[in-house]
């Protein structure tokens, strides 16, 4: 997702794959379709290997691999930064009741339904821009 929190590619994959190596995918379709994206901000869980081997992507810019983690010293609840951008895309997707849950046999009609959502969402956003 972009900053205002528009899902710019999906993926989706089976549960026996951990979710690093499922950015792996990601992380390898971005570099290919989107060579302007310069830093790309992960949760705490895609720390450690996943930073080196995105600093490793060939192309022409660097992706910067950003871990957003919690504090130690945090109490109950801390706002994250980029993090709620993530929670509220997340929020505006659980809307779509294909999304709510899990009705699709196949990725392939997961991501479908993903940018479908999220194609719905925008043209209502626009029809409102120009109903002023």
């Amino acid at each position: 997702m972009d900053t205002l929190g528009l899902v710019l590619l999906a993926v989706v994959h089976p549960a026996n794959i951990q979710d690093r190596d499922g950015a792996k995918l990601l992380l390898g379709l971005l570099a290919k379709r989107f060579g302007w994206l310069k830093i790309i901000w992960a949760d705490g869980g895609y720390a450690g290997k996943l930073i080196d081997w995105a600093a490793q992507i060939k192309r022409h810019r660097k992706i910067n691999l950003h871990i957003v983690k919690r504090s130690d010293t945090a109490g109950r609840f801390e706002v994250l930064p980029k993090r709620w951008i993530v929670e509220r895309t997340f929020g505006w997707l659980s809307k779509h009741r294909r999304l709510a849950k899990d009705y699709e046999t196949n990725t392939d009609s997961s991501v479908a339904m993903i940018h479908i959502a999220m194609t719905r969402l925008m043209i209502k956003r626009i029809a409102n821009k120009k109903n002023f």
